[in-house]
């Protein structure tokens, strides 16, 4: 069975046993359990959509680890001008093993 589930502005496709990044969850430690908002669940060929969401269906997760992402680069440079910019940022992310996905 899978489900579709909605955090951080982002939607990921996951199924039990799936080990996911999302976006930085700040209201949680390393073992606690948190729970997500569930767009959709099919199993093959049965499929139920929410409108947006569905109530009856529930996908929990452990958290594993709360860490930072590769290094990302951001340069700016204008030619001829003696303009250059160099950045780094590296995303905050929160590592979730999926425990259950329960449909309707």
């Amino acid at each position: 069975m899978h489900a579709v589930i909605k955090t951080g502005g982002k939607q990921y496709r996951i199924e039990t046993g799936d080990t996911i990044d999302v976006e930085k969850l700040s209201d949680v430690e390393a073992g606690d359990t948190v729970e997500f908002d569930v767009l959709s669940v099919g199993d093959g060929e049965d499929i139920s959509v929410g409108h947006p969401l569905l109530e009856d269906a529930t996908v929990s997760g452990e958290v594993v680890e709360h860490g930072r992402g590769d290094k990302k680069i951001v340069f700016k440079k204008k030619r001829r001008k003696k303009y250059r910019r160099k950045h780094g940022h590296r995303q905050p992310y929160t590592r979730v093993r999926i425990e259950e996905v329960e449909g309707v």
